[in-house]
């Protein structure tokens, strides 16, 4: 019932329901919208009580209610126009103590009830929706999920057999659309609106649940998403080229991705313009992160790195990269954060595509981005976003829709979500080893078999050794105390003297220790 709704287009229509039974406790909550000054939104009349909610100016709504006692009201008044055409929330309360109205978030007014006054609401007429049986106007605008003591009223199927009255409210984007995030698109719908996650990395019904996508990308794999196709500037030499792209051009960039590889050089991510401005974000030789911008053309790039340690080690790892003007901040697996200042430009012009993997188009770049392109990327891309533009979520589900041309062989993987040990596996099904040639799946796997085999047999042997020598320990000790106790006995049958028995035990203990050190020995 949220999104039940009825348009009232003239202020004299109006729905009508049953008598509204409210003798000893009321309560009433709606959603409106208007462009109008006033309106009555509901009325009920009795021979002399009633009870009506109204919008008497374009900041205040105005509950008013007679229970033989005088007419009362609880006014709320608003620092904002409430006749702004969007979604406004109204909920009245009465009882036997007192009466309250709240609008949206603003504080809520009541009024107290007279100690000896009458206490019931006796009404008789039928119940009024957006218009009135008295001398007010009626209601322009929008009625949404109205409630009366917690039961729903259905405007929609009321409102298909009235004159004046449509069912449903057009324009929900306008006042929900920014409940669409992350490059979500707001789309209208007959009762209510939905967010269409088709070109954003996240999913559910805002877009706001994170979705890992994760593909896996070979050498000479390349996915490059357009942002918008070239326009010849032979159109307009008079025209500065901005003007053609004003639209694309970027003061500022969001950037998150995860990546597993073992290969360097690589290139992760490049963005290119049409006026040679680009960033590349690389994985040096030595396994260094760096991001390289050039914003002017005329200048060399800015080159930051990151090298706390080397990236190219086959575990997932998570990159964000933020920059706004000339500041620009880095964070590596959540923890190693960076801020490095820009010095050739804060504008990125007439951006043109961004490519994953190997540019295959001929581009105009530095000598280390060059090599990094030179074998593309070998690994796992995962969790690709360019502000609110997702290629990877393109590429392998809305290929057929979205801008994006994908070359080579790429397939999607669940490889940026192992962590740990499961790394482990996926790192040896897909082969992040070093080696050039075409990749065999087969070999990576039995090499690791062996690997495993090898080392448990050895284990096992060391396990054994361990074993006999403590049970060729136990025998020896054993066969000692047998002897001792032989001896023994054989004192005390020919015993002479204490002083006889006692050399014997004495020479006994001494042979056992001259053994024993014997053996230790």
């Amino acid at each position: 019932t949220f999104w039940n709704s009825a348009s009232f287009n003239t202020e004299t229509s109006y729905l009508h329901f049953p008598t509204f039974h409210g003798e000893l406790s009321a309560d009433v909550s709606f959603f409106f919208k208007t462009t109008a000054s006033s309106g009555v939104f509901l009325e009920n009349l009795g021979i002399q009580d009633f009870i009506r909610i109204e919008l008497q100016s374009p900041s205040e709504v105005v509950f008013s209610f007679d229970v033989g006692n005088g007419p009362s009201e609880v006014i709320v008044q608003s620092r904002n126009s409430l006749n702004d055409n969007q979604w406004h929330y109204v909920k009245a309360e009465r009882n036997v103590k007192e009466a309250s109205l709240q609008i949206d978030q603003l504080p809520q007014r009541s009024h107290s009830a007279p100690p000896d006054g009458h206490i019931r609401l006796q009404l008789n007429s039928q119940l009024f929706v957006g218009g009135t049986a008295s001398r007010q106007k009626g209601f322009l605008g929008c009625i949404r999920s109205l409630r009366l003591n917690g039961m729903a009223l259905d405007l929609e199927e009321r409102a298909k057999i009235t004159p004046g009255v449509e069912p449903g409210c057009p324009g929900h984007c306008s006042s929900y659309g920014n409940l669409c995030h992350n490059g979500g698109k707001c789309r209208e719908k007959y009762s209510g609106f939905s967010c269409d996650c088709t070109f954003s990395a996240y999913a559910g019904p805002f877009c706001k649940k994170g979705k890992h996508i994760s593909a896996y990308f070979w050498t000479g794999t390349s996915v490059t998403y357009n942002f918008q196709e070239y326009y010849t500037l032979a159109k307009n030499y008079s025209s500065h080229a901005s003007s053609f792209y004003a639209d694309m051009t970027l003061s500022r960039e969001a950037i998150t991705f995860a990546f597993r590889t073992t290969r360097t050089p690589s290139l992760l991510l490049y963005v290119s313009s049409f006026y040679k401005e680009y960033l590349s974000v690389i994985l040096t030789r030595n396994g260094d992160l760096q991001i390289r911008y050039k914003l002017d053309s005329h200048e060399d790039p800015d080159i930051f790195s990151i090298s706390f340690k080397s990236m190219a080690d086959g575990q997932l790892q998570h990159v964000k990269i933020n920059r706004e003007e000339e500041t620009l901040l880095v964070e590596v697996n959540q923890n190693e954060r960076m801020k490095f200042i820009l010095s050739s430009g804060t504008e990125f012009n007439a951006i043109k595509s961004l490519t994953l993997g190997k540019i295959l188009e001929n581009s105009d770049v530095d000598e280390e981005t060059m090599k990094a392109n030179s074998q593309g990327f070998v690994g796992c891309l995962s969790s690709v976003q360019f502000n609110h533009i997702a290629p990877l979520k393109a590429a392998l589900h809305h290929s057929s829709s979205a801008p994006v041309i994908v070359k080579g062989r790429f397939t999607e993987s669940n490889c940026g979500t192992l962590t740990g040990a499961d790394s482990t596996s996926s790192e040896t099904t897909h082969s992040f080893a070093d080696h050039s040639g075409p990749i065999d799946e087969g070999k990576p796997l039995a090499n690791a078999i062996r690997s495993d085999s090898a080392i448990i047999g050895g284990v096992i042997a060391v396990v054994i050794f361990i074993l006999l020598c403590i049970t060729a320990i136990a025998i020896r000790i054993y066969k000692k105390k047998g002897a001792y106790s032989k001896n023994e006995a054989k004192g005390s049958e020919n015993e002479d003297s204490a002083e006889s028995a006692l050399k014997s035990e004495l020479s006994m203990q001494n042979t056992a220790n001259e053994n024993q050190k014997e053996y230790f020995f």
